[in-house]
């Protein structure tokens, strides 16, 4: 066979998405954030300058630009503008403690912080504590700093070198220790926004909610995957279910994504009377939403698409893809189907559950393994810790600490998390499953299950419950409706009423509950 050229190739980057629509679809209007619109062309122009504007700081190619902001449309445009000058992007959550984010400026080594104006006492504690000599920048309206950086700025439009350059950098929410650096390269958000844009059917007439933070996993690759699509990103500073329905019914809105707490708030709010307009598309992970949630949402037109991932996969990595005959089924048994987690997305590769030695289990839909995820969408690394990276991809396979079944179709479906299993008198009992049979309770809003020690079983189970507005329901009452579904030592023994803590994307921090319990 002949020699190939392949001098033609150029480095796969999602900076061409933008490069593309603000050429095919410039005059088309890409950004809604309150009073500010903005078309394609533009908001690729304010790009460049923002990348411009960070160079002439003295922001230098392999330089970190860190952000710490809401949904508006600068953070949007640090998803072009920083990796556009050769830096890597560092969105911060904004829920996290000032000794976190210092931690996170000290440790990614930020030469500029960008915050905005809502979050100016964080920003200024965050670089005392990080003590680098970070250098601030306020957003957020016409006379900011940021504003000004961008009209003196020149333009700069940097493309990488390699596909396989360092991108972004993406904090763990640091619930078992100090956050970790999680390394996305070029190539796996290329293909993960395409692999995103595809999924969720996003097209021209698409307007996207901005109810994910952009801060998580880079809103699951979407700032990209929404401008390949020539959609419209509609920012949303701050979940609201009323400010949600209302752009639902009166902006267009067709796509969202959104963990099942804020599903929760979406179908419990007064305003889900009467649903929505048009079928909505919401793509939820975080963790597996209740066949009861599923099909309380279905009967107001939001149609939902289950996805699982992590951090360290780019967002979602696997999608419970819906085939059609399943739409024959009863809808509560479509709502169990959906709660899988299924399959590797179109660019994932295979998603494994592996024993303790690697081999992949039965595919019997009862043996429980550890999800391993290998291929494009799978971190470079984490920063700086390079003991943690070969501890968490081991032979080649990233760990996930998930476990799961694999049916025999293939899908997989998660049991529990490693550290979640309750072990009770030698019998493994998923916290999930108990969680699930709460949550049908009619007077339950949403429900947590913990391991609790016991002199006699080792582990019993413990549920923290959240009971909907206006609802009543005793203990004993929630242990025998427990009872009558599952078998009896599953059960929790005792159940807690009360609020249950949460990071910033809704999911539940069953550590604080465990530390709350005295575990």
């Amino acid at each position: 066979m002949d020699e190939l050229n392949l001098d033609h190739l150029t480095p796969l980057t999602p900076l061409s998405y933008l490069e593309r629509s603000a050429t095919v679809y410039g005059d088309r209007q890409a950004v809604v954030d309150g009073d500010v619109r903005l078309t394609y062309r533009q908001l690729h122009e304010r790009t460049k300058r923002l990348a411009g504007g960070l160079a002439g700081l003295g922001v230098e190619p392999g330089g970190r630009v860190a952000f710490l902001s809401p949904n508006t449309h600068a953070l949007l445009e640090a998803h072009y503008g920083v990796p556009a000058a050769g830096a890597l992007l560092v969105a911060m959550n904004t829920r996290l403690a000032p000794a976190e984010f210092g931690h996170i400026l000290e440790h990614s080594g930020a030469d500029v912080l960008v915050f905005d104006q809502s979050l100016a006492g964080e920003a200024h504690r965050a670089a005392e504590i990080a003590g680098t000599g970070v250098r601030l920048i306020e957003s957020g309206g016409p006379g900011s700093e940021y504003e000004r950086l961008l009209d003196q700025a020149d333009s700069l439009w940097l493309m990488p070198d390699s596909e396989t350059s360092a991108l972004s950098i993406n904090y763990t929410s640091g619930t078992t220790g100090l956050p970790k650096g999680v390394v996305y390269h070029h190539r796996g958000a290329f293909l993960q926004a395409l692999a995103m844009a595809y999924h969720a059917r996003l097209g021209l007439d698409s307007v996207y909610l901005w109810t994910l933070p952009m801060f998580h996993t880079n809103g699951w690759c979407f700032p990209w995957a929404v401008t390949a699509a020539g959609a419209r990103h509609r920012c949303l500073h701050r979940v609201d279910p009323g400010e949600i329905w209302r752009a639902i019914r009166t902006e267009g809105v067709t796509h969202l994504c959104a963990a099942p707490t804020v599903l929760i708030m979406l179908a419990d709010h007064p305003d889900a009377a009467g649903g929505a307009p048009r079928p909505i598309s919401v793509m939820t992970g975080g963790a597996p939403p209740t066949p009861a949630l599923l099909e309380r949402l279905a009967s107001l037109g939001i149609d939902v698409v289950h996805l699982y991932g992590l951090t360290e996969t780019f967002g979602p990595a696997a999608i419970c893809d819906w085939r059609p005959e399943w739409s024959e089924l009863p809808v509560a048994e479509q709502a169990r189907i959906k709660a899988r987690q299924g399959v590797g997305n179109v660019i994932s590769g295979e998603v494994r559950v592996v024993d303790l030695e690697g081999t992949d289990v039965p595919h019997d839909g009862e043996t429980i393994g550890e999800i391993a995820i290998s291929g494009n969408n799978v971190m470079a690394g984490y920063y700086r810790d390079p003991d943690a990276t070969a501890a968490a991809i081991p032979d080649g396979w990233f760990r996930t600490g998930d476990l799961a079944v694999k049916h025999p179709d293939g899908y997989v479906e998660i049991r529990d998390r490693k550290k979640d299993i309750i072990i009770s008198g030698g019998e493994n009992i998923s916290s999930v499953e108990i969680e699930r049979v709460l949550a049908a309770h009619p007077a339950v809003y949403e429900a947590a299950v913990i391991g609790e020690p016991d002199p006699k079983w080792g582990e019993v189970p413990v549920a923290v419950v959240e009971v909907k507005q206006g609802a009543h329901v005793s203990e004993e009452d929630l242990i025998e409706f427990v009872r009558g579904k599952l078998a009896r030592f599953k059960a929790p023994r005792r159940v807690e009423f009360g609020a249950l803590p949460r990071t910033s994307t809704g999911k539940i921090q069953k550590h604080m509950l465990r530390r709350r319990s005295g575990d």
